[in-house]
């Protein structure tokens, strides 16, 4: 049941600080494309840049919760 829990927290939390992360970043990351002079490739580094950011913040978090699945929790069968 607890193994059940960490896995959908952990999808929640990935599915939430992606569109936090998303929104939080969404214009310092056109003012770096502006400054740079990099409009005519805009939406396709911006849609890169989250992309790399939500994979790498999904692999992190998936980690995590493997990690957690050995760990010797109250009520947790511990996998071998």
């Amino acid at each position: 049941m607890k193994n059940e829990v960490i896995e959908k927290f952990t999808v929640l939390i990935t599915s939430a600080f992606g569109l936090v992360a998303a929104l939080a970043w969404n214009e310092a990351i056109q003012e770096i494309i502006k400054n740079y002079g990099l409009e005519k490739y805009g939406l396709w580094l911006y849609a890169v840049i989250v992309t790399v950011l939500a994979v790498a913040i999904t692999l992190v978090l998936g980690w995590i919760s493997e990690k957690t699945k050995t760990l010797k929790l109250p009520g947790n069968k511990r996998k071998k």
